[in-house]
């Protein structure tokens, strides 16, 4: 009840503010309703930051973190010029990769890898088909250990365990920004041991039986791309906001890590595994979050835990998909063009199933929902020249002679008679004028896992909420 009153006061106090700035920058106040009229020039991010209109509001009910684009102008990270952000093909690659992760661990749950190994530091992980990649495009800052230490990790909704790099980094460490945390100089880090209940817990949570290096639980966690963290598994204090504390929380000490996790200390896991961080925090939040992806890299968003006002959200049930992994299923049930929900068969999705990852940039369909979107915006995009594919987008347009254009509107239906409206933000991807691409594409396969992406999630607040099984959606989230 407290939490509901002081989300409407909170809600009256900021309505007209967040109605005024809502907009994304560029959009023109004429809209129609089945289309979107924008500068070319907002489809690309600014040089400098534009901190979101949303206020974080922390109180005893939930604590808001500030979320960047690791290689925003936004970030930290961003004024090391000796990390360099990848290249558009970079990242479709990267996500590929990410993707044939997803798909292979749904295909084959209980694989852990066989006679196919690689044996680092006494420790075996699978050389194949491990967790999904690390190298997520999102970061909040966290403080860990006593005193505490502030890093910047990449959060991950298919991710359960919270990791960062350790010293003495025994074997290996990638390049970070931060200087990278050391267990010896905190008071409140203890090392679990080989024999505790929750070290077993491990192969549920990585797809990798835990090892033992001087009695003391080690973790491992391989990705799809190849990219792996090793280490010891302990306890930490972890600080969220300056009221939001929480002691003893399980996380692993990386000794030996190697990858493309972009100059971040490592990953703060959001997934649905009793060793998720969602899950470490229940007894506060009750297993109840939210997050707005920004609609540039130049922008900021927000991850929230705890109760929210969910007053304009719509709500759709978690499917039986995730049941026994880290993901969190959603049942779609169509899509709309231009205003014209198309004509799919529902069996194309349920044979499918989806998701929804915060770590995937484009949104996967199964082969017929693609084609149908794809006919179907091509053609209310027909006076616009197209341009050669990028990687694996194969719907580019080369905008360099427009000022402004009209984007037909993208619409997802799922279970419940629930309807998102895609802001437009997330119809694009490509760093370039000259070649613009509908930023979804299709799977292989009629029975792989539909994958609703970040680009798409841009400025939508999307709750999740654990206790009830339901993940919740609300436009103009952030800026």
């Amino acid at each position: 009840m407290k939490c509901f009153l002081y989300a409407h006061f909170l809600c009256l106090c900021l309505l007209f503010s967040l109605e005024k700035s809502y907009g994304f920058e560029g959009r023109e106040n004429a809209e129609n309703h089945h289309s979107h009229t924008i500068e070319t020039s907002s489809l690309f991010p600014s040089t400098s930051c534009k901190s979101s209109t949303k206020i974080l509001s922390n109180n005893d009910t939930k604590a808001s973190l500030k979320v960047v684009h690791k290689h925003g102008s936004c970030s930290t990270l961003y004024q090391d010029k000796t990390i360099a952000a990848p290249t558009d093909t970079e990242i479709l690659l990267q996500d590929q990769s990410r993707v044939k992760s997803i798909h292979s661990r749904l295909s084959n749950p209980k694989t852990s890898g066989g006679n196919d190994v690689t044996v680092i530091d006494s420790t075996t992980i699978p050389a194949k088909d491990g967790s999904v990649i690390g190298s997520g495009s999102y970061i909040v800052t966290v403080g860990l250990g006593t005193p505490q230490k502030e890093l910047s990790l990449i959060f991950d909704t298919a991710s359960d365990i919270t990791w960062t790099q350790c010293q003495p980094c025994a074997i290996s460490c990638y390049k970070q920004k931060e200087q990278k945390f050391d267990p010896s100089q905190s008071t409140s880090y203890t090392n679990i041991s080989c024999s505790s209940s929750i070290c077993s817990s491990l192969t549920s949570a990585t797809g990798t039986p835990p090892g033992c290096a001087s009695s003391t639980c080690v973790y491992a966690i391989q990705y799809g791309d190849g990219s792996f963290t090793i280490g010891f598994f302990g306890t930490e204090k972890l600080t969220l906001t300056s009221t939001d504390a929480f002691d003893n929380i399980y996380f692993g000490c990386g000794q030996n890590n190697q990858g493309l996790f972009g100059g971040s200390a490592g990953i703060l896991g959001l997934g649905r595994d009793k060793l998720s961080l969602v899950s470490q925090t229940a007894q506060k939040y009750n297993k109840i979050f939210s997050y707005c992806l920004p609609s540039s890299s130049s922008s900021t968003g927000f991850l929230t835990f705890g109760c929210s006002d969910t007053k304009n959200a719509k709500f759709t049930p978690l499917s039986t998909i995730s049941a026994g992994t880290s993901f969190y299923g959603l049942d779609f049930t169509g899509i709309s063009v231009g205003g014209t929900k198309l004509a799919i068969s529902a069996s194309v999705f349920s044979t499918a199933g989806g998701l929804i990852d915060a770590g995937t940039v484009i949104t996967r369909l199964p082969p017929p929902a693609y084609s149908a979107l794809r006919a179907s915006f091509r053609k209310l995009m027909s006076k616009y020249p197209r341009t050669k594919a990028l990687s694996i987008l194969d719907t580019c347009y080369d905008l360099s002679n427009y000022s402004t254009i009209s984007v037909p509107k993208i619409g997802f239906f799922f279970s419940g008679g629930v309807e998102v409206d895609i802001d437009v933000t997330g119809v694009f991807f490509g760093s370039s004028i000259s070649q613009v691409c509908l930023a979804f594409a299709g799977n292989k396969n009629a029975t792989d896992v539909l994958i609703f992406g970040s680009v798409q999630q841009k400025t939508l607040e999307v709750f999740y909420d654990g206790s009830a099984e339901k993940v919740g959606f609300a436009s103009g989230g952030c800026s």
